[in-house]
């Protein structure tokens, strides 16, 4: 069983910047690929972006794309997301999730909440105007 624990959210203002981390335990971390999904007030939880296992293929959510970076660090277990040039529509709960299962490395399967086997409880972020 994969443990996942998000860090790094906060109240930041619009334009700024923030680093979401996942620590992973519980399980091997680099066989899982790992996504972010964020949950808005009355909104349902959507795609941010994904990492395959190794780090060579990304996905990011159009509304999202050369603002968040995803990386990953197999070696200490965590996944990040660099949130740059925020803005206060980005303001959500941010969820970290691991997908245990191979297959297809479509960008419409990592987007998929149902892709992902384990998931967070979801860190904070708020962007104010």
């Amino acid at each position: 069983q994969v443990q996942l624990v998000e860090s790094g959210g906060g109240l930041v203002q619009a334009g700024g910047s923030l680093r979401l981390s996942c620590a992973a335990s519980g399980g091997t971390f680099s066989t899982y690929a790992m996504g972010w999904f964020r949950q808005a007030p009355g909104k349902e939880r959507e795609f941010v972006s994904s990492i395959n296992r190794s780090g060579g293929l990304t996905y990011y959510v159009d509304s999202v794309k050369a603002r968040f970076t995803i990386s990953r660090d197999n070696a200490k277990n965590t996944v990040y997301l660099q949130m740059n040039s925020l803005k206060v529509e980005d303001t959500a709960v941010y969820y970290c999730a691991a997908r245990r299962r191979y297959g297809s490395t479509s960008y419409s399967t990592f987007a998929n909440n149902a892709a992902y086997d384990y998931w967070g409880r979801g860190t904070q972020v708020t962007v104010s105007s």
